[in-house]
Formats: C-alpha cells, structure tokens, sequence
C-alpha cells in the first residue's frame, strides 16, 4: 500500500493553461452553451480570464447584446419623450421636393439636420412644409442616436405645464421643463399660435432664452408676423451670430399637392 507522501509525490498537477489576455482589452471568460447569445448566452455580462493579481482579476464586463438591448431601449425611450410617435413618416426622403419653391429650405435643413449648430427659423404662410422639414430634423437626429431630441407644438408645451406644475410638489414639471431646456436639440413647431397669459409667456420665454444662452441647436417654426411674437423672444431668433432664417415666400401649398385641382406652379392661395 502506497503511503500518502508517495501518493503526494507521484500526482502530477497539470495547472489549467491561461491565455494571456491582449494588453487594451482582456479576453472575457465564456460561458457554456446554453442560451442565444453566442458570447454570453443572455446573462448580459461577461467575467474576464486574468489571472490573480492582474487589475482586471474578477471584473464583469457587459456583452455587447447588452449594449445593443440598452441601446434600443433607450432609443424607445427617447423617441417617446421626443413627443414623435406617430411622425414617424417625417422625413426628407418622402418630402416631396417638386413642390415650387422649397427646394432651398430642404438642402438648408438637411444640412443642419447632418450637423446641428445654432438655431434655425422657418417662416412662411400655412400649409408650405415647415413642419415636414422640422420634423425630418429631428427625426433624422433620433436615427443617428442623437439620445435628446424633444419635438413639441408650442401651445401643446404651454399646456402641458400648466396642467403639470404645482407648486406644493412641482417634481414632474421641473423634470418636464428641463427636458425642454436642456435636450441637445429642440424643435418648438407653430410659435405665436398659443393663447399666452403672463405666466405662460414667461415659462416660454425662459426655455428660450436658456437655450440662447447655452448655444443649444433649437428650431423654431411660425406662421405669425414677429409683431404678434414677444420682442424677447424675436430678438435672440434674429441674431445673425446664432439663428439662420428661412422664409418660405415662394412656396406653393404644400399639403394642396396631389389634391383635385392643384397645378403646380399656380400661385398659393390661402383658404379664407
């Protein structure tokens, strides 16, 4: 019979060999086969293989479907804070660029749509596609992961404050408001269309002059002459250092296109 020491002796420890892991990046330890994804099998994170000592010994790492779910989730969540549901169809490939005198408006606003910087106005009479293109800005700006994009019609926005803000909480319209201050790009459609009071003008105009301030890309559409608008408000959407306008003067109808009757090249008309 073989005593304990010559069974000591006579093991052989054969130590698991380990890879070493690259030095930017250590090789996550894989788990077995037994779910969809191939790397981690959807426990979403990953246990890299160093070995004991090295700064990277226990560390968890997320997988990249991790990252991938995270992403999406967070672009379903953007996109119903962005107020776009149902504006899906916004775009610049289905803005019908025959119509008569638009065709700067949408090479200026898929230019600022590629890279925002400043502000740009949209002016001009209803019906002459400064919505479409406002919207296919910030559409535009979701599809290429942009995470704060807020779209809102003035009035709509000046509503919903007040039906959120009271003053003895005052938690869901101060997150609210801030969303519309400080989301890197903000798209205020109709401006001059809402019944003001003082207070709501205020709320208005503070949002305004905060992005002002801040440089934030901001686009502004109105159909209303600047004399109906807060001068305060029209001042900073008339600086030339920050603010490009639009004037959609030539513009045909554009919602009139392909209806009974429209010719296109017949000058607009509005509906009286």
């Amino acid at each position: 019979m073989r005593s304990t020491r010559e069974l000591l002796n006579g093991h052989h420890h054969h130590p698991r060999p380990t890879v070493a892991p690259p030095a930017d990046l250590p090789e996550p330890l894989r788990p077995p086969d037994t779910g969809a994804c191939p790397r981690c099998h959807d426990a979403g994170w990953l246990r890299v293989e160093v070995s004991v000592g090295h700064p990277s010994f226990g560390r968890m790492i997320r997988c990249d479907c991790l990252i991938e779910k995270e992403t999406k989730q967070r672009g379903r969540e953007n996109r119903r804070l962005s107020q776009l549901d149902g504006l899906e169809d916004r775009s610049f490939e289905s803005f019908d660029t025959s119509v008569e005198g638009v065709e700067d408006a949408f090479a200026i606003t898929k230019a600022f749509a590629d890279e925002p910087d400043g502000w740009l106005v949209m002016t001009g009479r209803v019906g002459s596609g400064k919505t479409h293109l406002a919207v296919a800005i910030a559409n535009a700006r979701l599809a290429a992961g942009e995470q704060t994009v807020m779209f809102t019609v003035v009035p709509d926005l000046l509503d919903h404050l007040r039906a959120t803000f009271d003053p003895s909480r005052g938690i869901d319209y101060d997150e609210r408001f801030n969303q519309f201050r400080n989301a890197f790009l903000l798209v205020l459609d109709d401006l001059g269309t809402e019944n003001t009071t003082p207070w709501a003008r205020e709320k208005l105009f503070q949002i305004i002059n905060h992005r002002y301030n801040e440089r934030l890309p901001t686009v502004i559409t109105t159909n209303r002459p600047f004399s109906e608008i807060d001068e305060r408000i029209v001042s900073r959407m008339l600086d030339r250092s920050l603010s490009r306008a639009i004037v959609f003067d030539r513009a045909e109808d554009y919602r009139q296109r392909g209806q009974p009757g429209y010719v296109r090249g017949k000058p607009f008309r509005p509906y009286r």
